[in-house]
């Protein structure tokens, strides 16, 4: 099982497509995320969710991000924020840094990017990075500081693509995870080839990994794969 409890983020911005981009993109890099579309229910998950760090749009529909950021702080409810809006100018960034904001990206945004300044806020206010570390599942091991999975102690050589496959298993484990949703998180949400990719891909991984041991991974017909422990 997963060695860690997730880093909490609070992704606020009215355009549900970005806010659920940045949603899945976060929750695929091992954040547990909650997302709101205005300021009013934003206040209510800061207190409800306790979010370690705000992704905060400027413009939502009823409480200006920036006054939103100020009204947190008069309530002693100070945080890390990273701001994440299209107002581009100079004076917009000097104020939200200047109010209390860590970071400022500006759309239109690199995914890439923005994860990477999360972390960043992150390291810098004390919280670390509990995103990285170890995940461990019966004998199998992922280092994600050194970007190794080990077997029985072995070292297993990975592509990019099964490294991410088998750390998306690692991080639900026992859980049954469709088809759909694996090629989501693993592929990204701009995946759009042949979905017979996953199954390639997951028979690369069983060659690797169960012949240094029992099968972790299994088929459950109809619907996708679970990583559960070797039938005994």
């Amino acid at each position: 099982m997963a060695e860690r409890q997730p880093l909490r983020v609070l992704v606020v911005d009215d355009e549900p497509n970005i806010a659920d981009v940045v949603a899945m993109a976060l929750r695929y890099s091992g954040f547990d995320v909650e997302t709101a579309g205005d300021g009013t229910t934003a206040l209510r998950l800061v207190h409800e969710f306790d979010p370690h760090l705000l992704v905060l749009d400027v413009m939502l529909p009823d409480i200006d991000g920036f006054a939103l950021a100020e009204r947190l702080g008069a309530e002693r409810s100070r945080r890390p924020i990273v701001f994440l809006t299209a107002r581009d100018t100079t004076a917009d960034k000097v104020r939200g840094l200047t109010i209390g904001g860590d970071d400022y990206v500006t759309k239109p945004f690199s995914i890439e990017e923005l994860i990477a300044r999360v972390r960043a806020v992150l390291r810098r206010s004390g919280q670390g990075d509990r995103t990285g570390g170890r995940l461990v599942f019966e004998d199998l091991e992922m280092d994600e500081d050194a970007h190794e999975v080990r077997r029985g102690g072995q070292l297993v050589e990975l592509t990019p693509t099964e490294y991410r496959l088998l750390r998306y298993l690692l991080l639900n484990p026992n859980r049954v995870l469709t088809r759909a949703q694996i090629l989501e998180h693993v592929w990204r949400y701009d995946f759009g080839g042949d979905a017979r990719v996953l199954e390639t891909y997951i028979s690369y991984l069983r060659k690797k990994l169960h012949a240094l041991g029992p099968p972790l991974i299994h088929t459950v017909r109809g619907v996708g794969y679970a990583l559960r422990p070797p039938r005994r």
